[in-house]
């Protein structure tokens, strides 16, 4: 098999900006936003001109005030831009410390040592002296979100920085007159949903909760389960109905029919055996013989290393997942969509990780779009709810200094071009020709 086949099957490359690192792409009109996984400049967000989409043209950078923060998802509503701020992964395993090593003298009887911390935290020893350092420094305090105005698209100018509460906020979704938030909150065990009211983005004014059976712990609740293992990725909303990847906890469907009482109207999960956490909910456009049907995606967990690589191996990656929800209150699975690691020559490479990780959050009829780490782009048909189609896929080089492509985000926009976002470095612009 030629390299060409080996990495492209009914996908056109259109181009590529060797960008940093991204969280997430979206496009609105002939703009494109990016957020940023956090780098040494600290740049959180770009604008893109993807008018012409040949020649994508950075015209304005926002960056961040420090590094303990990442801002590595954007979204744009009109003349709004939505960012989020968080902690970063090394910021929040110093948070872990402590318990980390408390748990450790008991069962040790001594001083754990540099080796056994790195294991228990998923890091490489090498970096522990960093973390106990960063132990000792202030309390984070700048977990949110962050709203701008581009009406003009060269100079964004900050509205607001809106803080919510420890490590902040992860993944959200937004309309003209809502921000659906998934963000840690006081008194709350993981990441909760919050919805704030933005029709005055100076000044936004949050309008109700929803979390979990167990989250509430300031309320007497008790979670059954380890530490944030359930929790809120985030949520989308579709109708009345916000679609949530709830991470260990499986997915739910939430009635915001009355926006200032969320319900949920059902919930599915497949963990245990699956130990991949769900990331990513949402239905079709349209019922498939009378069913109504949603598709979820799963995220590649834990593989920043070579020794969780090995801690992966015998384990079911990452994939796609098919339900039928025509009764909410009884999720059914109907069938899932997995890749080989024969199909992508980087699913060995570590450090990396190669399965599922997201989906475009716009549907495409029965086409879902998915990034896949090291497996790239690939384009499934799920016209036949009960055996999905592979119909193109599109598997980036290695940026420079990278040993795989590590595919993290993908966005479809009004003219069907595709936007596949790596985790360390580039952007490209696709074209779907089957």
């Amino acid at each position: 098999m030629s390299e060409k086949k080996a990495l492209s099957s009914n996908v056109k490359s259109i181009s590529r900006l060797e960008l940093p690192g991204a969280g997430q792409v979206s496009v609105l009109g002939n703009y494109a936003f990016v957020g940023h996984v956090l780098n040494p400049s600290k740049l959180g967000t770009s604008i893109l001109d993807v008018s012409d989409p040949r020649n994508p043209k950075i015209v304005s950078q926002i960056f961040l005030d420090d590094s303990e923060s990442q801002s590595h998802k954007a979204r744009a509503v009109g003349d709004l831009l939505f960012v989020n701020s968080e902690r970063t992964p090394a910021g929040r395993r110093a948070d872990e410390l402590p318990a980390a090593q408390s748990k450790l003298r008991s069962s040790l009887g001594r001083e754990p040592s540099h080796a056994e911390l790195a294991e228990v935290l998923l890091m490489r020893e090498v970096d522990i002296p960093a973390l106990l350092k960063k132990q000792h420094q202030h309390p984070y305090r700048d977990g949110g979100f962050k709203i701008y105005d581009i009406a003009d698209k060269t100079n964004p100018r900050l509205i607001v920085h809106h803080r919510t509460w420890a490590a902040g906020v992860h993944r959200f979704d937004v309309d003209e007159n809502y921000a659906y938030i998934s963000t840690e909150m006081e008194g709350y065990i993981g990441n909760i949903l919050v919805i704030y009211d933005i029709k005055d983005p100076s000044d936004p004014k949050e309008v109700s909760r929803w979390s979990m059976q167990g989250q509430h712990i300031a309320a007497g609740e008790k979670p059954n389960w380890i530490g944030r293992k359930n929790r809120l990725h985030h949520a989308l909303r579709f109708g009345d109905e916000l679609w949530a990847g709830l991470w260990h906890a499986g997915i739910g469907i939430i009635d915001v029919k009355d926006i200032t009482s969320p319900k949920l109207l059902g919930s599915y999960n497949y963990h245990p055996p699956f130990q991949q956490p769900s990331h990513t909910f949402m239905p079709l456009n349209k019922p498939i013989n009378g069913k109504r049907i949603a598709v979820a995606i799963d995220e590649e967990d834990h593989a920043h290393d070579e020794h969780a690589m090995e801690q992966r191996r015998g384990r079911p990656h990452a994939c796609l997942r098919v339900f039928d929800v025509t009764d909410s209150a009884n999720i059914q699975p109907l069938s899932l969509f997995e890749v080989s690691e024969l199909d992508s020559p980087w699913s060995r490479t570590t450090p990396g990780r190669f399965g599922a990780h997201q989906f475009a959050e716009q549907p495409q009829g029965t086409l879902i779009f998915c990034a896949w780490f090291s497996g790239g782009l690939r384009i499934v048909d799920v016209a036949d709810p009960m055996s999905p189609k592979e119909v193109g896929f599109y598997i980036p080089q290695p940026g420079e200094g990278r040993a795989a492509p590590q595919s993290n985000d993908v966005f479809v926009d009004k003219r069907g071009l595709i936007y596949l976002a790596d985790r360390y470095t580039g952007l490209d612009i696709l074209e779907f020709q089957p």
